[in-house]
């Protein structure tokens, strides 16, 4: 990107110059952020601000945890918006009068939301600002009075990052060394174990796109990974092996989608992957036609931690009794293995010595895999698992639930080793879409939807 270094050049310039003029070299000790913010926000010259604005990006990137708790506790308390001014705007408004509602508007929004903008003229701003919301997000739990400054930050961000500025592009083997490592540090799904292991997800018969800001032409904001096979692939070993034997790719029928990172976590929040997986889709078909199948091979993070809560007993909606009702079929079965009447008990029991029966918990865990993605709420509306929230709301068929399908040291503690595809069909995938978001209704391959209808709808 030589236009973007040439205008980073200018910028830097531009801001020493500034920063002369502001005696920053003299001043920097004797302001505080909070200081340096508010000269910021009342600046009028370009280059004044812009030597502002890296400077006070530089201070906060220098400053301890004290100091960086202290500049976020300021921008909560003091650069909120006016309660009086609004008041006063919201008593003077007339819907006849557009003045009045500009006026309101300017009342509304917060200083730091100027704060934020300004400091985005800074040479690197953007990548500060995003670095700057991932420390605010480690203190959101412990400080919740700070969720309004993550409320506009993350508010301008979303309108930054929007899908009009990014860019998708392929990565393979040829791609920069510099990029090719981040991938193996972002990828947080199915660890890469050095360059012989990427070099084997980058070959022909794989494919790895990703998202790209102009502001931060290097870094990926998001990446999928993507392996083109002769079927629907029911577990995740043989799609990440660097063993594997190489593949034609033009032979391939399915495109199975097996990991996606999202790279930044301060942009936590702002959707990319929706865009990112429709846009893949186009490319794929366009560049390999005989491709039939776009299927995902997804893991479910959060199903062990739910199915213990749940066979405890500690989900509300869901007592034991009404569990024992969906495994009454594999009751013979799991009686074998433990001294346990109640099937629930029993797979509670068993799954403390998980090797020992993965044969009989075969079946009673798919189904409460099943259970736990169609019926477990996180919230009204909102599956407890966000990996099936993400693709049903994106239109995909809860295809088939896999057990045994990742029995990696992650994959059996996140969820005994369960794994999810899901089929993206193309024709259907607004249908699908607007009948999960509207009415929460989940389009399911016929298979799982007779098992859902006989165990699940059946048992309530």
């Amino acid at each position: 990107m030589p236009g973007i270094k040439w205008l980073e050049r200018i910028t830097n310039t531009v801001a020493d110059r500034g920063r002369e003029l502001l005696g920053l070299r003299d001043d920097e000790a004797k302001n505080s952020l909070s200081d340096l913010c508010r000269r910021l926000i009342a600046g009028r010259g370009e280059a004044s601000n812009i030597a502002l604005a890296r400077e006070i990006l530089r201070l906060f990137e220098n400053t301890d945890k004290d100091g960086k708790d202290e500049f976020f506790a300021t921008l909560a308390a003091q650069f909120g918006p006016d309660p009086q001014g609004i008041s006063e705007a919201s008593a003077a408004f007339d819907r006849d009068k557009p003045a009045t509602l500009a006026r309101l508007i300017e009342a509304v929004e917060p200083p730091r939301q100027e704060l934020f903008r300004r400091l985005n003229m800074a040479p690197h701003g953007t990548a500060s600002l995003v670095a700057m919301r991932s420390e605010l997000l480690d203190r959101l739990r412990a400080n919740p009075e700070l969720s309004s400054v993550d409320a506009d930050l993350k508010h301008l961000l979303a309108s930054w990052f929007n899908r009009g500025f990014l860019r998708l592009q392929r990565i393979d083997w040829h791609s920069p060394a510099a990029l090719l490592e981040k991938i193996m540090q972002y990828e947080s799904v199915h660890s890469i174990d050095g360059w012989r292991d990427l070099r084997r997800r980058l070959a022909d018969d794989r494919r790895c796109f990703g998202f790209f800001h102009p502001a931060l032409p290097d870094e990926p904001l998001i990446f999928v990974e993507v392996a083109l096979t002769g079927e629907v692939t029911a577990e995740i070993g043989s799609l990440i092996d660097p063993e594997a034997q190489l593949t034609d790719p033009y032979a391939a029928d399915t495109a199975m989608f097996y990991s996606i990172n999202n790279a930044l976590r301060g942009l936590r929040g702002i959707s990319f992957g929706n865009f990112l997986l429709k846009q893949v889709l186009s490319d794929l078909g366009d560049e390999l036609p005989q491709l039939k199948r776009f299927v995902t091979l997804s893991p479910m993070p959060r199903f062990a931690e739910r199915l213990n809560m749940l066979l405890a007993g500690d989900i509300e909606d869901w007592p034991r009794e009404r569990l024992d009702p969906l495994l009454e079929d594999f009751e013979p079965a799991l009686a074998e293995h433990s001294n346990q009447a109640s099937p629930s008990a029993a797979v509670f029991e068993l799954l403390q010595n998980f090797d020992q029966h993965a044969a009989a918990l075969a079946g009673p865990l798919a189904r409460l895999a099943l259970l736990y993605i169609s019926a477990m709420k996180r919230s009204p509306g909102v599956c407890c698992d966000p990996v099936a929230a993400f693709h049903l709301a994106n239109g995909a068929v809860l295809e088939r639930i896999n057990v045994g399908a990742d029995k990696s040291v992650k994959g059996m503690t996140q969820s005994y080793g369960v794994m999810v595809n899901y089929l993206y069909d193309p024709e259907q995938v607004v249908a699908n879409h607007e009948a999960f978001v509207q009415e929460g209704r989940i389009a399911m391959s016929r298979a799982l939807k007779r098992e859902h209808e006989k165990h699940i709808v059946g048992k309530r």
